[in-house]
This record gives structure tokens, sequence and C-alpha cells, in this order.
């Protein structure tokens, strides 16, 4: 019996942080590229984000790039100081099926013009 709820419970929690994990509300057919400043970047589970300010010919408008989770970008590289309010940077992200200002982290460049794991 204890075989079977163990088997069970671990389907249902599989197919809970499958279903999390969706990237579905991003176009990954279209890419586009921001210029902009840091204003902060989230380091917090489930999910890093990264707050651009983007010039534009009125007020900058404030981007919301999505990162993979703490551990994965601790991974390839990044650090919870690695951008700091004020960098300037360069993304190419996957932008939102709906319009919205955000989008899904491809990758970057620094301010040191370095590229961004």
């Amino acid at each position: 019996m204890a075989p079977a709820i163990l088997t069970a419970l671990a389907l249902v929690i599989g197919r809970t942080a499958a279903a999390h994990h969706s990237y579905a509300m991003f176009d990954a057919s279209r890419k586009i590229m921001l210029h902009g400043t840091v204003r902060e970047l989230q380091w917090t589970n489930p999910h890093c984000f990264l707050q651009v300010l983007v010039p534009t010919a009125g007020d900058p408008v404030e981007w919301s790039v999505q990162m993979d989770s703490p551990q994965t970008v601790y991974r390839e590289g990044w650090r919870p100081g690695t951008l700091k309010p004020g960098d300037r940077i360069s993304l190419v992200i996957h932008p939102t099926k709906d319009g919205s200002h955000s989008g899904r982290y491809v990758s970057g460049t620094g301010p040191d013009g370095k590229a961004l794991k």
C-alpha cells in the first residue's frame, strides 16, 4: 500500500512543479532587444527578475524580465550582486504574448560590455 501512495504523491508533485514552470505566456518565436538601466535585480524564489528602465520618447518604461530560479542562474554564473541599480545593460528577451512590458530573459550584455551568462 505504501508504494502506491508514494507513487501517486510523486505524480501529483511532479505535475504541479511542471505546471508552475510553464513559459506559455512568452512568445518564444520572437526576440526583442532592450537597452536600459537596472532598477533592481530580484534574487527571489521561484524566479529571479530584472526590473529595467528603458528610455522612450517620454518617461522611461519599466520592463519586468523573468529569469530562472536563483539556483539555476547561480549555476550559470550570476550572483545577487552581478547587476546593481543604475547599471546600463542590453538584454535579449522573449516578450510576453499579451504585449505587456515584460518577457523572459534570453541573453544580455553587462555594463562592462561582457556577456551576461
